[in-house]
């Protein structure tokens, strides 16, 4: 059985899938994940996009369904007696998954850690119980599980196989309708369907306030795999701003791009591998933000200014994401080339932080070595 409740964690899944069909090609997956997942093979119970939700009070919309999900996998440990069972993070899903597991005696792998560094640290409890293996893609991560007693193993970001540009510049440009001479700026307002209703509109309202401010300057939104291209269109319709509207194409638009908003995630961390400037931004509900304050304990909410360890890029948080800001943020990367220099100098310094490539096939390896009762280091 393998779970991952995000577009992330479906991206993560898949090559992962991908690398233990390639040591061993009569093993058989099911679970819940995405398209990526199953076109490496998984058979889905529940696809990942409906699940995605981001904010404690959002998930109260989605509960139902959610939770009929986990009683169904829940009951197909019983069922199909799966020999291993791997968890890509959404920890609010996945740990009871994973208590369930462990009741029934089946293994069970973790892949990519829940945040439980930042925040309910309380979780590390659970995940030493019920955890057999826990694998991590952030390199502070290893020694913090391993103070816990968690068998952990640091095996660097997947990411760093996965973000590369497929095309020159001068062919993304033109594959995507945008002119050399203007400033192109892009607009990331997430994965989630929650989260995009939320930020894009705030986005949209910063380019309106940019046009006033910059010119001559074009906008550029890849959509999310998880995302219904009509729901974006809708929003976008609301806004009198032209949009290039790109599908399936992130990491070229990322690159050709001069600037870009972004919703806290892991395409900040893409965003900054790709070296491009950036604004992260991040909003929920009141009473989600009051009560999530309460327990982080980092003093950033992205992953770039986390591995960093420093305020590398702005993070607007709650109110001041607010369109004024984003603009204002976005209009200093443009306006000033030192200003954008040197957070690309800093950018470039994140990718040496992340290990070496290659996290999908030595993260197969671990779980294969599991299937077989090995042990591997």
């Amino acid at each position: 059985m393998i779970v991952a409740g995000e577009a992330s964690g479906d991206l993560h899944g898949g090559n992962l899938v991908r690398a233990m069909l390639q040591i061993d090609p009569d093993l058989s997956f099911y679970g819940v994940g995405g398209k990526r997942m199953q076109a490496a093979g998984v058979e889905l119970l529940a696809d990942a996009a409906d699940m995605a939700v981001v904010g404690l009070t959002e998930v109260a919309f989605k509960l139902g369904m959610i939770l009929r999900v986990m009683r169904r996998l829940k009951v197909s440990l019983l069922e199909e007696k799966p020999d291993l069972v791997i968890l890509i993070d959404y920890p609010d899903f996945n740990l009871p998954v994973a208590r369930a597991a462990r009741k029934r005696g089946i293994k069970v792998l973790y892949y990519i850690s829940p945040q439980v560094w930042a925040w309910r640290k309380g979780r590390i409890e659970t995940i030493r119980k019920t955890v057999d293996r826990m694998v991590v893609i952030l390199p502070f991560e290893e020694k913090f599980y391993r103070d816990a007693g968690v068998d952990v193993t640091f095996v660097g970001h997947p990411l760093l196989d996965e973000v590369r540009k497929k095309y020159p510049r001068s062919e993304a440009l033109k594959r995507f309708g945008l002119r050399e001479e203007e400033i192109t700026v892009a607009i990331l307002p997430g994965s989630r369907r929650s989260e995009v209703a939320v930020l894009l509109p705030e986005m949209l309202r910063a380019c309106r306030i940019l046009m006033e401010k910059i010119s001559p300057l074009q906008f550029i939104l890849p959509i999310a795999g998880t995302l219904d291209p009509a729901f974006v269109r809708d929003i976008l319709g609301q806004f009198p701003v032209r949009v290039n509207v790109i599908r399936d194409e992130i990491y070229d638009v990322i690159a050709v791009s001069d600037a870009a908003m972004v919703a806290s995630g892991t395409a900040t961390l893409e965003t900054a591998l790709l070296e491009t400037p950036m604004v992260v931004v991040y909003k929920v509900s009141g009473v989600s933000y009051a009560i999530g304050r309460r327990f982080i304990r980092v003093n950033h909410i992205s992953l770039v200014n986390l591995i960093a360890g420093c305020a590398v890029v702005p993070e607007l948080i709650q109110a001041e994401a607010n369109p004024e800001r984003i603009a204002a943020e976005v209009r200093e990367i443009v306006a000033r080339r030192g200003k954008a220099q040197e957070m690309k100098t800093a950018l470039a310094e994140i990718r040496g932080k992340l290990g070496a490539p290659g996290a999908s096939q030595r993260t197969a390896r671990i779980a294969c070595d599991m299937l077989q009762g090995k042990e591997t280091l």
